[in-house]
């Protein structure tokens, strides 16, 4: 579903990522785990071009993202092109990014109704069974100021649900939330991967990753240090900056 190529990015002198190459299989969960700043967020945002690449080479299920190659040379999309390809690549942040003026339901029927071209009517029944789907089919008409940090999350699943999209990406998405809200969020995610979605989890809850994930990548400095099976690198890591990472957080 996803393969990464001798990914790199820099901003100014500041590497960020440093031939990152990895792969995800279609129904694979894969979380991300490492300190602060190195490299798991941007790598992520790389996947659905909403950052551009260096060097190197990214595909979603064999296809070239943000890139097409002629002559053996890499053009990049012109911006409507790649927001095309981006459709099927939804992406769940830190903040929830609702739209405050609008419900839940409202802020869920956008995208299907404007790039799409859903009807109002198609689009809210399936924004309805989503709000059902990530516990919340009661709340469709509150105003995102009217919902918990963790509801308003579940509404940004839903969102990026309502595409329909055949890869997920979470940056964070329980890190701004207090810590009792942080398991409804989990919850909803675990579903998705029960269900069979292919996601890529940048994320610091190691008991989410060791119960959920099919695999594991531990990052620093923007390379990939160490990767495998998740039970296998959270209990007995082999690499030294791993083990002293995972001895602070565990």
């Amino acid at each position: 579903m996803v393969l990464a190529d001798r990914v790199s990015k820099s901003f100014g002198a500041n590497k960020v990522l440093r031939s990152i190459s990895l792969s995800v299989d279609a129904g694979e969960v894969l979380c991300i785990v490492g300190p602060s700043g190195s490299g798991k967020s941007t790598f992520l945002r790389c996947i659905n071009h909403l950052e551009r690449v260096d060097a190197g080479r990214l595909s979603v299920e064999g296809q070239l993202v943000g890139y097409r190659e002629k002559g053996g040379r890499l053009y990049e999309l012109k911006p409507k092109e790649a927001a095309f390809q981006r459709r099927e690549i939804g992406m769940v942040f830190q903040r929830f990014n609702l739209f405050p003026h609008l419900t839940a339901v409202e802020n869920i029927i956008q995208a299907p109704m404007r790039v799409k071209r859903m009807s109002k009517a198609k689009a809210t029944a399936r924004a309805m069974e989503l709000m059902e789907r990530v516990g919340l089919g009661d709340k469709g008409d509150y105003y995102p100021a009217h919902l918990s940090g963790g509801q308003q999350q579940r509404v940004a699943i839903a969102r990026a649900l309502a595409m329909d999209p055949k890869l997920m990406l979470f940056d964070e998405p329980t890190s701004a939330l207090d810590p009792e809200l942080v398991g409804e969020v989990l919850d909803v995610m675990k579903g998705l991967a029960k269900s069979g979605m292919t996601m890529i989890v940048v994320t610091h809850e190691m008991g989410f990753a060791r119960e959920v994930a099919d695999s594991l990548v531990f990052m620093d400095g923007g390379v990939v240090v160490e990767s495998g099976d998740p039970r296998q690198v959270l209990t007995a890591p082999q690499h030294g900056r791993t083990k002293a990472f995972l001895s602070k957080v565990l």
